[in-house]
């Protein structure tokens, strides 16, 4: 029993909310017993190119299921995405394009296995079962859940009551979404927080489709961005992404606050709860300093995703950066989507009055990037994590995206 009691203690790990925690326990101690393997599923809308931290923190938890008897579903919803779901949000998503669907799916798949075991997983699309779904199909999808209990969705909710629209599809959506638990017969669906309605409509259609079976459903925590505040997002610009180059990941994980640190351990590092555990209570003695305990979290993340060598050497040349006194750990930001000329930068971060002055300053050498001088004065900051100086003790670190 003291087993399987430390395999759900680390399962649980991290987790915000689980439904169904007994399946969840009786499955493991199957494979454990008899080897049997189980069905947990993940879906992904192929909004955006690339995966995230944010994705990473579902992902990871799934590469443990896989120890321990799980087959992994990375389910990519290509009918889903050209639909438009608020996910929480105040108003429908836009829907994508088949083309932009296709392309980002695309990428997703060679990302995925940067996380996942590749053996232990399939890659599945699910316009494979709902683009077959016909009228009558549908119809008897809709008559197995009310309106009443659709409008008990949180987002739908305060929606209606600010007398927003809500559209007829939108309705359909978390209803697709089951219907994928109800075609793959899965046993446990992940998701973040803000999917818990449509996690448990998973399991209300497999009664009503009776498959003998309830899925759990497992909701991590929404990883907080750059900011410390939003959730991580594209959108938003507060993200990290996992094909990020090793020196833009390693320096936007050492721009995180000492807090929200932490948080990042606890749902991204590979370490156990209790050398986390073991290592802030280091840093609270006083034993060990926060930038060194951030310093070791940012080498493991980069060196996930980019090997150990070329983690290094993006330790390294942030060191190089960071090495002199007069650089300070705590500084203004600013970020932006696309390249920038360095004089409206300046300006913007308010380091210098006018670009006038910008130019003056460029070309008199007292301008730094990254501790060199610079002095071309149609210079365009390119993407990547930049630190500006001006003179001894202004400085703005500036990340283009």
């Amino acid at each position: 029993m003291a087993q399987i009691d430390e395999i759900m203690k680390e399962i649980l790990r991290g987790s915000s909310e689980v439904i169904g925690r007994e399946y969840i326990q009786s499955l493991i101690q199957k494979y454990l017993d008899r080897g049997e393997h189980f069905v947990v599923k993940a879906g992904f809308d192929p909004t955006a190119p690339d995966l995230h931290l944010g994705h990473v923190v579902l992902l990871q938890k799934m590469s443990v299921f896989q120890k321990y008897g799980a087959k992994v579903i990375f389910l990519i919803g290509d009918f889903t995405a050209t639909i438009g779901d608020p996910s929480g949000k105040s108003e429908t998503r836009k829907p994508l394009t088949q083309e932009e669907v296709l392309q980002n799916a695309q990428t997703y798949k060679e990302q995925v296995f940067k996380v996942l075991d590749p053996n232990k997983t399939e890659v599945r699309f699910n316009s494979e079962w709902l683009s077959l779904l016909n009228l009558k199909d549908i119809l008897m999808l809709c008559s197995k859940f009310s309106v009443a209990r659709m409008l008990e969705r949180d987002d739908f909710e305060k929606r209606l009551k600010n007398q927003n629209t809500i559209s007829m599809v939108e309705f359909l959506y978390p209803l697709m979404q089951g219907y994928d638990s109800v075609a793959l017969n899965c046993d446990i669906e992940f998701g973040g927080n803000d999917q818990k309605f449509n996690l448990l409509v998973g399991r209300q259609l497999q009664r009503a489709y009776n498959l003998n079976k309830e899925q759990s459903a497992f909701m991590m925590p929404v990883l907080e961005g750059l900011d410390g505040a939003q959730k991580m997002s594209k959108s938003l610009g507060n993200y990290i992404s996992i094909t990020e180059n090793p020196k833009d990941m390693y320096a936007k994980i050492m721009s995180i606050s000492d807090l929200l640190m932490w948080r990042y351990y606890e749902l991204l590092s590979h370490k156990t709860f209790s050398e986390i555990q073991h290592l802030q209570q280091e840093v609270q003695k006083n034993n060990i300093h926060p930038k060194e305990a951030k310093e070791n979290l940012a080498l493991e993340i980069t060196t996930r995703f980019h090997g150990q060598e070329q983690a290094q050497y993006a330790q390294d040349e942030f060191r190089k950066v960071f090495s002199k006194r007069e650089i300070p750990l705590e500084m203004p930001s600013l970020s932006f989507k696309e390249p920038i000329w360095i004089c409206r930068a300046l300006v913007l971060g308010n380091m210098l009055s006018s670009t006038s002055e910008a130019r003056r300053a460029l070309e008199a050498g007292a301008v730094r990037i990254n501790q060199e001088k610079v002095q071309d004065i149609n210079k365009h900051l390119e993407k990547g994590v930049y630190i500006l100086q001006v003179g001894k003790r202004k400085f703005l670190k500036v990340q283009i995206d």
